[in-house]
């Protein structure tokens, strides 16, 4: 029998974001990070059947294309707030909705650092999975929200430089999260498999009973954003398809969004889920679809 080949690091997907030097047209940050996107994926294919003069043409190509420095500038700056990329934004919204987070923040708090009168609930745990920053909308509830940022690449105090997959599993509950947010980065997740094995590890850092007494019928939960045309445009992946993968897991979708560009939702942990696999198949097919694809085993 085969032996099985042992996953890639999440690093061989997801490049470390530097801090961006000259502002880009929104148009040419597109344009870069979809080209870069398409040669990496290509390079991941050729490394896979081993080809090695097609190994050098990519990165030959992606080195031309400004390399990975062209890449973080225009990735971060397409995922900056003052262009509406900060996802937790909708994340606050849904947790205001259920009555588990203030329509106030603390900025607004004349008393910042103290909770409100008669509250005695202890603050909702999140993990945050690539996080780029520690000043985004949830983090305007510290007394609220206690978060914990894990990133491949860092950007700095408060981002703890970490592989979600590598991180020890939580050996009690204590260590366990009420919300995890994995916003735009299932999509660098290089392999259909992977990323069908970061979902079903997701389960594993989520308690099933919730310290957060406030919206306990919305928690556990994971918020997941993914861009528009992974379920939009797929040849292997639709909506209706990501739900039922997530219904598998044990997840109920509770809360969903579509924007221009982006799908975001929220999902309850309401179990343990069928565990049943499912594969890569052709859900739909035509000109200028791409290849996104979802496999759990």
């Amino acid at each position: 029998m085969a032996s099985k080949k042992r996953p890639k690091p999440l690093s061989h997907g997801r490049p470390p974001i530097q801090k961006e030097k000259e502002r880009m047209s929104s148009k040419l940050s597109a344009t870069i990070i979809r080209s870069h996107h398409r040669l990496n994926k290509d390079l991941a294919a050729a490394v896979k059947r081993g080809d090695q003069d097609t190994i050098q043409r990519l990165e030959k190509a992606i080195k031309e294309n400004g390399g990975l420095k062209q890449y973080q500038a225009a990735s971060k700056q397409g995922q900056s707030a003052s262009r509406g990329g900060d996802s937790s934004k909708i994340l606050v919204q849904w947790l205001q909705d259920a009555d588990i987070l203030p329509t106030t923040t603390a900025t607004s708090n004349p008393n910042p650092n103290h909770p409100p009168p008669n509250t005695t609930t202890k603050p909702l745990k999140l993990l945050e999975i690539g996080a780029l920053s520690t000043k985004n909308a949830i983090s305007q509830f510290p007394t609220r929200v206690e978060v914990t940022r894990i990133d491949l690449h860092s950007q700095g105090p408060g981002i703890l430089q970490q592989d979600f997959m590598q991180r020890p599993l939580p050996s009690s509950s204590d260590e366990k999260f009420d919300v995890v947010s994995l916003s735009l980065v299932l999509n660098y997740v290089p392999d259909p498999v992977q990323r069908g094995e970061m979902l079903r590890r997701i389960p594993l850092f989520l308690r099933q009973q919730s310290a957060c007494e406030l919206g306990k019928e919305k928690l556990p939960a994971l918020f997941l954003v993914l861009p528009l045309p992974c379920i939009q445009n797929s040849r292997y992946l639709s909506e209706d398809l990501l739900l039922a993968i997530m219904r598998t897991l044990g997840f109920e979708v509770t809360q969903r969004k579509l924007s221009n560009k982006l799908c975001y939702y929220l999902f309850q942990l309401v179990g343990t889920g069928s565990g049943e696999g499912v594969k890569k198949r052709v859900v739909r097919d035509g000109p200028g679809m791409n290849n996104f694809c979802v496999v759990v085993e």
